[in-house]
């Protein structure tokens, strides 16, 4: 006879959503009773940026998420070492992708 775990979650990712979406900004906004995180990709010397990926959470799962990231980031550095958020001691957006400007 098979045993069977209640708890097992059988989780589908098509070949497209394996693929992943590239991001380098995220905005995070929030009501009473949801969390709103758009991810953006922003490109240099393009003055126009549109949402990849909008992920709507309820507070609770926002707070999992949270302490999730959290637990994974401590995990990568303790095998890689500290994560150094470049040059913006603000935390803000490094708006000039730390490259030389191009020039025609």
């Amino acid at each position: 006879m098979e045993e069977q775990n209640d708890n097992q979650l059988n989780i589908e990712l098509s070949e497209e959503m394996a693929e992943g979406i590239y991001a380098n900004l995220a905005i995070i906004t929030h009501s009473n009773s949801e969390f709103v995180l758009d991810f953006i990709r922003v490109m240099p010397g393009v003055p126009k940026a549109k949402v990849k990926s909008r992920i709507v959470l309820t507070p609770d799962h926002a707070k999992r998420l949270l302490n999730a990231l959290a637990d994974n980031i401590e995990k990568f550095e303790m095998n890689n070492g500290t994560i150094k958020v470049g040059g913006n001691d603000q935390g803000g957006m490094p708006f000039n992708f730390g490259g030389p400007t191009a020039q025609a």
